[in-house]
């Protein structure tokens, strides 16, 4: 990493909530797909409803540090 770069809490925030609301939607399309295999969907369903979890707990933190900012 370059020196005269800074890295902001808000941009792991942000990268952070990125993430998880792309791991929400492709757990969700993955549990929707799997025609072969019920404990897969499951597993993919709880996975989404876990992350989807993440994703909001880390978009308030976004807008309480806006907020702050």
């Amino acid at each position: 990493m370059h020196e005269d770069i800074e890295i902001t809490t808000y941009d792991r925030l942000l990268r952070a909530w990125e993430n998880s609301m792309e791991l929400t939607r492709d757990f969700e399309m993955y549990s929707k797909r799997i025609e072969d295999n019920q404990e897969a969907v499951k597993v993919f369903k709880k996975f989404a409803e876990d992350e989807g979890v993440h994703a909001s707990t880390l978009h308030s933190m976004l807008l309480d540090y806006h907020k702050k900012s």
